[in-house]
């Protein structure tokens, strides 16, 4: 486990500083692809959590905006 972070991922920073400096191609492409999987998976949620938000009538924009623009008094 990290200092800083907890072990959220399966592996703690020392040993992912330490495969790095110990990796070759195959490494890092399999870094590059499971961080192309966490961006297509929260990208997804996002746009499946935003269009059931706007088909339940809730407009998470707008009220965003109206918080905001009367927080800056405007």
């Amino acid at each position: 486990m990290g200092w800083l972070f907890p072990d959220i991922f399966g592996i703690d920073e020392q040993r992912q500083a330490y495969d790095l400096t110990r990796a070759h191609s195959a490494d890092i492409w399999f870094l590059k692809v499971r961080a192309w999987a966490w961006g297509i998976t929260i990208s997804t949620f996002a746009l499946l959590f935003g269009n059931i938000l706007g088909s339940i009538g809730i407009n998470f924009f707008g009220t965003l905006f109206d918080l905001l623009s009367h927080a800056i008094g405007s």
